[in-house]
């Protein structure tokens, strides 16, 4: 007898999820769904904004007010404005405190906590490196010699600068910052941020292809990325992608060298500095997207791992279960490989997954 009442009891909370199941499909399929999209220029590149809702949407409204937002984050953070807040920064030759306004104090903050998860890899006073080796505002047009980047050195390394309540401090006056490595990434949290503040939960942000998104797209799916497949001269692997991931919350960022590269003397650079040495980096890597919790973090690590080898970033990993990595790499010829760190899964591979 009791194992029948709970068999009863049990076919009652079944029947009882099965009818809530079935509501919840008629009501999403009844729903009429409005999905808009809001772009424009930021941060030296493009963003994209998808919104979708079963309320109307008031799209200049919100694009007011994503415009503004991102306007003042450029004013904070952007090398290429000579009177952003980061560019002022970067010319005050003292060790005296510099005010900094919240977005700015937040980037640096976390950007100095990430630092110290990459062992170094991930470093934002790299801003003279990049310049040096042809990169950034105002770059050098020849390979820089061994004694230049040896003296540059002695004052990079996130250790030089510190923030303390919307102040910024230098240790070396001669230390210069640069965001962009992570500046997007917050840049994509901020926008989703405050959109998910507004009552939304299907968003998907993208600014210069780095993502984050949540709930689903007007189809009621999961929201896909493509991953970006290097350009080849191999038959057979000219897709432009080579996996889609697929999630219904999740924020992404990808590094590569093939996208941004700088011609010295002849000799074509990828524009990943080692911030431990000084020099551009040549790995088997061609693109390593870190999927994480927020975006900034994503930007953050997928730099970091492009300064690494597939099997030293993936063991660096091993000590953040929270993290993951897809790396494309390259092999002999023009072969190429997938490789997964941590729970990330794509769907329609190109290419073998190790």
């Amino acid at each position: 007898m009791i194992a029948l009442v709970r068999s009863f009891k049990f076919l009652q909370i079944k029947k009882t999820q099965l009818l809530l199941g079935f509501l919840l499909f008629i009501f999403k399929c009844s729903t009429p769904l409005n999905q808009i999209s809001i772009g424009g220029k930021t941060m030296g590149t493009t963003y994209n904004i998808k919104i979708v809702s079963g309320s109307p949407i008031e799209v200049e409204n919100m694009k007011v007010s994503i415009d503004s937002i991102l306007v003042i984050l450029n004013q904070q953070m952007s090398t290429w404005d000579p009177e952003s807040e980061i560019s002022k920064f970067n010319r005050w030759s003292s060790v005296e405190p510099f005010e900094i306004s919240n977005y700015f104090f937040n980037v640096v903050e976390k950007a100095s906590i990430l630092s110290q998860k990459t062992q170094g890899r991930f470093d934002i006073t790299v801003f003279d490196l990049l310049s040096l080796w042809g990169f950034g505002p105002n770059p050098k047009s020849e390979i820089p010699n061994k004694k230049d980047i040896d003296s540059i050195m002695t004052y990079t390394g996130f250790q030089n600068i510190y923030a303390e309540e919307n102040l910024l401090f230098k240790k070396n006056k001669r230390t210069k910052i640069d965001l962009n490595a992570i500046a997007k990434g917050y840049g994509v949290d901020v926008i989703f941020n405050y959109i998910k503040s507004l009552g939304f939960d299907n968003i998907f942000v993208e600014i210069g292809g780095e993502v984050r998104f949540s709930g689903y797209n007007r189809n009621l799916n999961n929201w896909s990325v493509g991953l970006e497949n290097p350009p080849s001269n191999s038959i057979g692997q000219e897709k432009p992608f080579f996996g889609v991931f697929k999630e219904k919350s999740s924020a992404l960022a990808t590094s590569a060298n093939y996208r941004n590269f700088v011609d010295l003397d002849g000799t074509l650079l990828g524009h990943t500095i080692n911030p431990k040495t000084g020099f551009p980096v040549q790995t088997d890597v061609l693109s390593v997207t870190v999927v994480a919790e927020t975006c900034m973090e994503a930007d953050a690590w997928a730099t970091a791992l492009m300064t690494l080898s597939y099997e030293d970033g993936a063991y660096l990993l091993e000590d953040y279960k929270n993290i993951s990595a897809i790396w494309l790499l390259k092999r002999d010829g023009e072969s190429r490989n997938i490789a997964i760190s941590g729970d990330a899964r794509i769907f329609e591979p190109i290419f073998e997954i190790k």
